[in-house]
């Protein structure tokens, strides 16, 4: 499942994002502001951000033309009031990728999300395939062949997020607040507990394989023939 932070001050516009948006099967992190979002960009991974601009602390501005200057090339998708030209011409100038003028109609929002990871080229299907094998989100299956296998949850969370970004490398403590959360209590080793029960029952699956990088953390690698 794909990552999304949403950086808006309105506690109920937020909570209405949020809605739609996991809805949708995606997962959210919530931030108030700039230097909120920022803190939370340096624990986990984001595949999409979508921000207001009039905030405190740190406006949407600020914080795009940070994330841009720090590397960052996530796609930003900016929901504000404001709505003249220059506030328009200024956000594109400092790198977003996408502008909607409140109040939104929250499926064009979706829509435009959809299209921006499309766009970005990171998958966000109920489906992923590669080679031969077939992720199902809703049945949290992986399907080979005639063999079907269905996963614990957090298993196939595991699988299909490493699955969707082939040789990046995840840390322990990226996937752990991302799948279980910032304040969740599970220890780390968990995550080694579910790829050893991954392993055992991928071992002889011909389209990927997991690898360990020592001391960092772990990746999935692509072994099928295109």
């Amino acid at each position: 499942m794909n990552q999304i932070l949403i950086v808006e001050d309105e506690p109920n516009l937020a909570e209405l994002y949020r809605q739609v948006l996991q809805k949708a099967n995606f997962q959210i992190t919530l931030a108030e502001n700039g230097e909120q979002a920022l803190i939370q960009l340096a624990k986990i991974h984001i595949d999409l951000i979508i921000t207001d601009l009039m905030m405190p602390e740190m406006d949407g501005f600020h914080f795009t033309e940070t994330l841009r200057n720090y590397g960052y090339d996530l796609p930003i998708l900016v929901i504000t009031a404001k709505d003249t030209f220059a506030d328009k011409k200024r956000s594109f100038h400092l790198g977003v990728d996408d502008y909607m003028v409140k109040p939104i109609n929250v499926e064009e929002m979706l829509l435009r999300v959809e299209a921006l990871l499309r766009r970005a080229k990171i998958n966000h299907e109920a489906e992923l395939t590669c080679g031969q094998t077939i992720l199902k989100q809703e049945q949290m299956t992986v399907s080979t062949g005639a063999t079907t296998i269905e996963l614990r949850p957090k298993e196939f969370e595991i699988l299909y997020k490493l699955l969707s970004y082939p040789n990046k490398i995840f840390t322990r403590q990226q996937l752990m607040e991302e799948l279980w959360g910032p304040d969740s209590e599970t220890e780390e080793r968990t995550i080694d507990v579910h790829i050893r029960r991954l392993r055992q029952q991928f071992s002889t699956n011909p389209d990927f394989q997991i690898v360990t990088i020592r001391g960092l953390g772990y990746k999935a690698v692509l072994t099928h023939e295109d």
